[in-house]
């Protein structure tokens, strides 16, 4: 293998246009490509930080679905919404007026961006006003209320997507491919993490258990889960977890830094930190006969990725919530299976709830 390699963007759509081929049986299937057809109008409900920065403008660059609604608390803010995207008034909802969205034609797909406990009532809800729907991760705040958005919205004939924009990020696909493949030999270990240390703001919802579900392990941990479940392309058995809480008073609620391990059927071992208290955004893993690893791994853009024979390079310039959307669009129209969809959600919630059994009993816990 050379010192580096670079992935071009022709590669990269390739990928998207055959799905499982360009990587490996084991991949998750992305949506084969058709033809540009009518773009699917997309409502955003809820107008934080990650709609505003984040969804709003990837939906400027989306091929196969537009935005065409909002759902908004704030009068004012809905106001500015549909100034800044030439959005009519009849496009713009209260949490109230929600369930109108069902008369709405211009509207294919709910997005909820929504704290954590809303996900599961705004999901039926959307899937029983004949909207298919994304719900941002972690997916829910138990495994049974994941169990209830699923069958919400196959009730409903509704597609369902959880919100995991890193499967159509290249360098994350790399790490997978280069696992599936064996192009290393077989994995044995896997480190990840994902943290941030957290200001002083002590009213976020994130520190709220009723409105979060829990602490760094929902918003940041699912990202680690999750990496080392397709690094591995299997689920894991067993778990053990430890906390450490520096800052009592401000994560009264909610777990501040987690350390956890996953036991794979194969034989890997994946060792997970989640962390409101410490910068960090790696990936990491150790095969039989080299490594890969990501420095900069959970990231909105400029991945950093290295392997024992070198660098990679990538064109990863692609805008990862936009192919994550467009992808939805195409899965629509096509009739064919979301690589993110409900349940994937719900094995990533099955760890993260064996995970705080774990901490409460202080033993290895059973998936």
């Amino acid at each position: 293998m050379s010192n580096s390699y670079f992935y071009s963007r022709r590669r990269f759509l390739k990928e998207l246009s055959l799905g499982t081929a360009a990587l490996s049986p084991a991949v998750s299937t992305l949506a084969a490509y058709t033809a540009p057809q009518k773009k699917l109008g997309v409502a955003l409900v809820g107008l934080g930080s990650y709609s505003t920065y984040q969804l709003a403008p990837a939906l400027q660059q989306t091929e196969h679905c537009k935005l065409a609604g909002i759902v908004t608390g704030t009068t004012a803010k809905g106001r500015i919404w549909a100034e800044k995207y030439n959005l009519p008034a009849s496009n713009i909802y209260s949490y109230d007026r929600f369930d109108e969205i069902a008369r709405n034609k211009d509207i294919d797909i709910v997005y909820i961006v929504l704290p954590v406990a809303l996900h599961k009532e705004f999901t039926i809800r959307a899937a029983r006003a004949g909207k298919h729907v994304i719900c941002e991760k972690p997916m829910a705040a138990s495994v049974q209320d994941c169990d209830d958005m699923i069958a919400a919205c196959q009730k409903a004939n509704r597609m369902l997507a959880i919100g995991y924009r890193l499967q159509y990020e290249p360098y994350n696909r790399e790490m997978v491919r280069l696992a599936r493949q064996n192009v290393y030999g077989r994995v044995q270990e896997i480190e990840c993490g994902h943290g941030f240390r957290w200001s002083d703001d002590a009213d976020a919802w994130r520190l709220r258990r009723q409105m979060a579900g829990g602490g760094c392990l929902m918003d940041l941990g699912v990202y680690a889960i999750q990496s080392a479940r397709l690094i591995t392309g299997e689920e894991p058995m067993f778990v053990t977890a430890t906390e450490e809480k520096t800052r009592p008073e401000l994560f009264r609620e909610v777990d501040e830094t987690i350390q956890f391990t996953m036991e794979f059927p194969g034989g890997a071992i994946a060792k997970g930190t989640s962390s409101y208290n410490k910068n960090m955004n790696y990936l990491k893993v150790k095969a039989e006969n080299g490594w890969f690893e990501l420095s900069e791994a959970y990231r909105y853009g400029g991945m950093v990725g290295s392997t024992s024979d070198g660098s990679i390079q990538l064109d990863a310039h692609e805008n990862q919530q936009a192919l994550q959307m467009d992808d939805f669009a195409q899965c629509i129209l096509n009739n064919t299976a979301s690589c993110v969809s409900g349940e994937t959600g719900r094995r990533d919630m099955k760890v993260v709830e064996a995970i705080y059994r774990s901490l409460a009993s202080g033993k290895r816990e059973r998936v």
